[in-house]
């Protein structure tokens, strides 16, 4: 993913895409990519508590408290809910539901 957002609109963000460099490990996006095509009920979880939070009254939403709420309700046997991920469930539920976006702090990514 592109490391910045293009200046025209400050809430376009970057489609995850595969890295494509034969023989190297797994980047984060890849991890990510893989992880949420196994396991798609945990975005709809997420998307869900962001949506709940939202009409609640909250005006912003953070990725790692819900992550943490989602691991409580998660079964046991689910492995890999890594908090590295946060920030990329972040911005597929912003690219998901664009006007959620001032509910999310982003910050720019280092790493692909």
């Amino acid at each position: 993913m592109p490391t910045s957002h293009t200046l025209a609109d400050p809430h376009a963000l970057p489609i995850p895409r595969p890295s494509v460099r034969t023989g190297s490990r797994p980047t984060l996006t890849d991890r990510f990519l893989a992880f949420d095509a196994e396991h798609p009920y945990v975005y709809r979880a997420l998307e869900r508590m962001t949506a709940d939070r939202l009409a609640g009254g909250a005006t912003r939403v953070g990725l790692k408290a819900l992550f943490e709420d989602l691991r409580r309700q998660l079964p046991a046997g689910v492995r890999g809910l890594n908090n590295n991920f946060t920030a990329l469930y972040a911005r597929k539920l912003i690219e998901d539901h664009p006007h959620w976006a001032p509910a999310f702090e982003l910050r720019r990514r280092r790493t692909p």
